[in-house]
């Protein structure tokens, strides 16, 4: 049965609505509608909403429209003795109400519309089901192709999504895990380039004039990658953005500067480049003044993020521990590789899971360089991590 959740300031009416419904729904009954909201949080699979317009605290439209926030997959019906048209538009408006019945309601026809909504919850649910599959399974397959053509490329990556993680935190923004795919597929566009050119990159060696072009149209090819996934069209402009300066200059040559350059841009242009040139053998203190000095370039409010994530950096102490005792949420101090030499994984990749589980595969087919350096959170020693990545 579907949980139906009745929101009415007058006893009688719930009282008929569970005699009348509790046969063919799990009925819930709520007098006062600032206690509904939290029967909602608790019990997210609520299918549908039936509110009252007229009760004491809050009214049904301003009800459904708090609902609709945390809950939106719950379907919202407003049943009120008012009816008037801008009730009714107000209602779908603000409310975003699926049904809009008056009082006195035929049982026949809120039985009718009761089942609508059942049916327009399942599709939903269905829905979001199917989204949430293809989203996980295109953002997999991508991830594979990228690690198998070019590691170097995929490593990089890796390493940058923990401090974009922390700027997106230091920022306080919605759906982190936006900003933290776009740092993890912020590279899927070298897979147009040789190894030996991001190899090059890495390094600071100059590089031809084909070679340049190529590196330059990477951050368009990868946006083209990924703009027509569903629910991923702002990663997709995160990654195309991710070598413009905050001035204006880089490219895309558009003319967007300052904050209208979409912010994870910036969050990935500040992040690359400081991973860029550690690995060119600069000191993080070192990075950071470069970065700095480089007027125009970044974000400086990203800087000041930057700044305080390399405080927290202190905060990690380095071990060097067998495999199985690696645990998630660590991060590898060093290149993995096995016993004949193939690279598994690049420094600086925040363990979970999933990698733990190949490495421990790897390990047992092949052998593994062991110990391995590890950089452990100070303050959550050595509890279990949670799982990042969904």
């Amino acid at each position: 049965m579907e949980k139906i959740l009745f929101v009415d300031d007058e006893k009688n009416i719930l009282s008929y609505f569970r005699r009348r419904f509790h046969k063919k729904f799990k009925v819930i009954i709520c007098e006062d509608p600032i206690r509904s909201l939290d029967i909602i949080r608790k019990n997210k699979d609520i299918a549908v909403v039936v509110s009252d317009m007229k009760m004491p605290k809050m009214d049904g439209i301003n009800l459904l429209k708090e609902i609709s926030k945390f809950s939106p997959k719950t379907v919202r019906v407003l049943l009120t003795g008012y009816a008037d048209l801008e009730t009714a538009i107000l209602a779908v408006n603000k409310g975003n109400v699926f049904r809009f019945l008056t009082k006195p309601c035929e049982d026949t026809l809120l039985e009718q519309v009761l089942d609508q909504c059942v049916k327009q919850y399942k599709l939903i649910i269905a829905e979001r089901e199917l989204l949430h599959g293809t989203l996980k399974g295109s953002i997999n397959l991508l991830s594979d192709v990228l690690s198998l053509t070019n590691p170097e490329a995929f490593g990089r990556g890796a390493r940058v999504k923990r401090m974009v993680r922390w700027f997106s935190i230091f920022f306080k923004v919605k759906d982190i895990w936006k900003y933290e795919l776009a740092a993890m597929l912020s590279q899927i566009g070298c897979i147009i380039l040789s190894s030996e050119t991001l190899t090059k990159v890495y390094k600071g060696k100059k590089l031809t004039d084909e070679e340049r072009q190529l590196y330059e149209m990477h951050p368009g090819v990868g946006q083209s990658l990924l703009k027509n996934i569903p629910r991923l069209g702002e990663v997709a402009q995160m990654i195309l953005y991710q070598e413009k300066h905050y001035d204006g200059g880089g490219i895309p040559q558009d003319g967007l500067k300052g904050e209208e350059i979409p912010l994870g841009g910036r969050f990935l242009k500040v992040a690359l480049d400081f991973d860029l040139l550690q690995n060119r053998g600069l000191s993080k203190a070192e990075v950071y003044k470069t970065m700095v000095s480089q007027k125009g370039v970044y974000d400086p409010n990203v800087l000041k993020a930057l700044e305080e994530f390399l405080g927290e950096e202190a905060k990690y102490e380095i071990k060097d521990l067998p495999l199985k005792q690696i645990l998630p949420g660590m991060i590898f101090g060093q290149e993995v590789r096995t016993k004949t030499g193939l690279l598994l994984l690049a420094k600086g990749h925040e363990a979970n899971w999933t990698v733990l589980l190949k490495l421990k595969e790897f390990a047992e087919r092949i052998g593994i360089e062991e110990p391995i350096k590890v950089l452990i959170p100070v303050d959550r020693g050595r509890d279990t991590y949670d799982e990042d990545l969904d």
